[in-house]
Order: C-alpha cells, then sequence, then structure tokens
C-alpha cells in the first residue's frame, strides 16, 4: 500500500487571510451566539474585519451573464481584501445548496476562495476555492454545450 500525501493546509491559496477571517468569525459566534438573522451577522463580521483593518465591502454585487446578456444579479454578503467571499448563514445546519451557492458566485467572478460561515446552533464553516484556470476550462464547456445545442 502506498504512502498517501495530504496538502498541507498552509498551501491553500490565502491560508493566512482565512485563517484570520475565521478568527473574526468566532470572535462574533462567541459574543452574540445563536439565534439572530443573517443580517444581523453580516453587519458584526463587517465590523469585526474592519476592525482588524481587514478591507471589507459588504452586499458585494455579483452579475451572471448568459449568451453576453445579464440575466442574474446576486449580492456576495462580504467580500474581503478584494480576495475573498464570504457567504453568511444563520441556519440549523449548512445544506449542500448553501455550498453551491459560494460554488457559484467563485465561478461567477474573478474570486477564487470562498467561505460558508454559518451562525447556527454550532458554528459551522467551510471553505471552497475554484481555480481561474478551471473557470476558463468551464466557460469554454459551457460555449461548446451553447453551440451544440445541449
Amino acid at each position: 500500500m502506498g504512502i498517501v500525501q495530504r496538502k498541507s493546509q498552509h498551501s491553500y491559496k490565502h491560508y493566512e487571510l482565512t485563517e484570520q477571517i475565521l478568527r473574526c468569525y468566532y470572535n462574533v459566534y462567541n459574543a452574540l451566539g445563536y439565534g439572530f438573522l443573517e443580517k444581523v451577522y453580516e453587519n458584526a463580521l463587517q465590523l469585526e474585519l474592519s476592525n482588524q483593518n481587514l478591507p471589507v465591502h459588504q452586499q458585494y454585487p455579483i452579475t451572471i451573464q448568459y449568451s453576453g446578456q445579464v440575466v442574474g444579479e446576486y449580492f456576495a454578503d462580504l467580500l474581503v481584501n478584494d480576495l475573498i467571499i464570504l457567504e453568511i448563514k444563520a441556519t440549523k445546519i449548512l445544506l449542500d445548496e448553501h455550498e453551491a451557492q459560494l460554488l457559484n458566485y467563485l465561478k461567477a467572478t474573478p474570486y477564487e476562495v470562498g467561505l460558508l460561515l454559518n451562525f447556527g446552533p454550532k458554528p459551522e464553516h467551510r471553505r471552497k476555492s475554484f481555480d481561474n484556470n478551471r473557470k476558463e476550462w468551464w466557460v469554454k464547456q459551457q460555449s461548446a454545450r451553447i453551440d451544440q445545442g445541449v
């Protein structure tokens, strides 16, 4: 049986920044606990990140295009340091559709890393990434499917 090499967590893209964001997340969770609406946690996390001197944009606009036309406009809860999208939830558990939402935000933008942060009964987070070189492939695949009428 061969030895499996594991990728070091420190080799993840924007590792140090995501760790700093997670510390802010836990600070907010520990202070507020469970039971507020997502907007309360979003506002509190924005303040905590700003207090840590991290540039943060709240309700960052994302447009979705199809065949060169805008077909949707969404807003990521927070964008930190113009690098990482944060999607805030306040639900019992994180679901697959929450992860899909964040992955779609990453596919539709030049950002490659996102954090899904749940302020549920237990704090829960997930880190997602979608490399820009994969986005080029993904866009080409979608274009080919459109050209083929699939």
